[in-house]
């Protein structure tokens, strides 16, 4: 017998009784503005649904994630890789009997702050607005979905659950030094809601980690794709080279595409177990008996054994020397660079153009750092073109 629709949510938040103690219950959620609930959606799914169907979510379908958009129809976008990020993470929360809702908001929203450009863009536009606050694309994933997206009668933002704010405020752990988040959001916005200093939930660590595993093992693939090294050079770390050898078949014959697939795909596979088991371990040995503790451990607790984290430190070394710090890509990046900055001044020397007026009064490098990185590759390169 189908349940009626207003039973719906009450049915999906009992399912979450049946969660590990230390996950996160959307039924315990709340949000800056009091809304009424949804009648077939937690407030953690509904929270995704609004980041699904932002302007900013859309926008990363044109936004680089290691080769410019207009590279090629096959490399990762940001879009394409936040996707990556929060399969893994609900694989992960779902084994660890954590909510993967929340997992995967986090996981799609992580990026919504990026410049074009990649971290190029945001360091080019970090120094822009040296002496206006600075730039940080993990923050201004905060400004957009509290102030940018305006999709509601009730309220600015998308007014998500604090949950979830917490989550994406943390993305790289607890916050001690709260100086950018005055200069760039405004602690009063948050209402005393978030605890700076305590740790994020398990869910807000499993995509922060995921994060990791998605680039580190697709920005492989995308370099072998574009010829910056090759498999015979993955193969000289030896986390890649056991992988290899325990193909018991002749693999003289078998594609590039599919051997590089292969590899990446037990990469990944390789990856999760262990940062599962690990993590299983970390809440074993700190005692972690709640979500309270959860909070309140300084230690992170979902990470790699120390054996993984010296292969992740490897192949982010082997990746900063074959492919970030390849030429072409310094090139490209630095062609962004000097976009992102020509842009800057042009719309600071002629704001009327390109601002409201209630933009250029309040505020108004803030707005401009909020305007040029919401920006895709292809509309910075345009206008870019348009005003050389």
């Amino acid at each position: 017998m189908e349940p009626e629709a207003n039973n719906v949510r009450e049915n999906l938040e009992a399912r979450e009784h049946q969660l590990s103690k230390h996950a996160t219950k959307s039924f315990n959620s709340t949000r800056a503005i009091t809304e009424p609930k949804s009648e077939i959606r937690t407030e953690f799914q509904r929270d995704r649904d609004r980041i699904i169907h932002s302007n900013a979510f859309r926008r990363l379908k044109h936004k680089t994630q290691v080769f410019v958009n207009t590279v090629g129809d096959h490399y990762r976008t940001r879009i394409t890789h936040s996707i990556e990020v929060a399969q893994i993470a609900r694989t992960i929360a779902k084994y660890l009997g954590l909510n993967d809702d929340l997992a995967e908001t986090l996981s799609l929203a992580h990026d919504l702050g990026h410049t074009p450009f990649g971290h190029a863009g945001e360091e080019a536009l970090n120094e822009c607005m040296k002496n206006f606050g600075g730039f940080d694309h993990n923050l201004q994933t905060l400004r957009i979905v509290m102030f940018v997206e305006n999709k509601y009668f009730n309220f600015n933002g998308l007014n998500l659950t604090i949950e979830t704010l917490d989550g994406l405020l943390k993305h790289n752990g607890p916050i001690n030094n709260t100086n950018s988040i005055q200069k760039i959001i405004g602690l009063n916005n948050f209402n005393k809601k978030i605890i700076f200093k305590n740790s994020p939930s398990l869910e807000a660590q499993i995509s922060a980690i995921s994060d990791d595993i998605a680039y580190n093992n697709h920005d492989i693939q995308d370099g072998i794709k574009a010829k910056l090294f090759y498999v015979k050079d993955l193969l000289e770390i030896d986390f890649f080279k056991n992988i290899y050898s325990s193909y018991r078949r002749n693999l003289k014959n078998t594609k590039k595409d599919i051997l590089t697939n292969q590899l990446i795909r037990d990469s990944i596979n390789l990856m999760v177990k262990d940062l599962i088991t690990n993590t299983i371990k970390n809440l074993k040995s700190k005692k972690i008996n709640s979500i309270k503790d959860v909070y309140g451990c300084s230690n992170q607790l979902v990470c790699f054994s120390s054996k993984f984290k010296e292969i992740e430190s490897e192949i982010k070394s082997f990746l900063r020397f074959n492919m970030y710090n390849n030429k072409n890509v310094l090139i490209k990046n630095n062609n962004g660079k000097k976009i992102i900055v020509k842009l800057f001044h042009l719309i600071k020397k002629k704001p009327k153009k390109f601002l409201s007026k209630k933009d250029i009064k309040y505020n108004m490098y803030r707005n401009i750092a909020d305007f040029i990185s919401g920006m895709t590759d292809r509309y910075a390169i345009n206008l870019y073109n348009k005003n050389k």
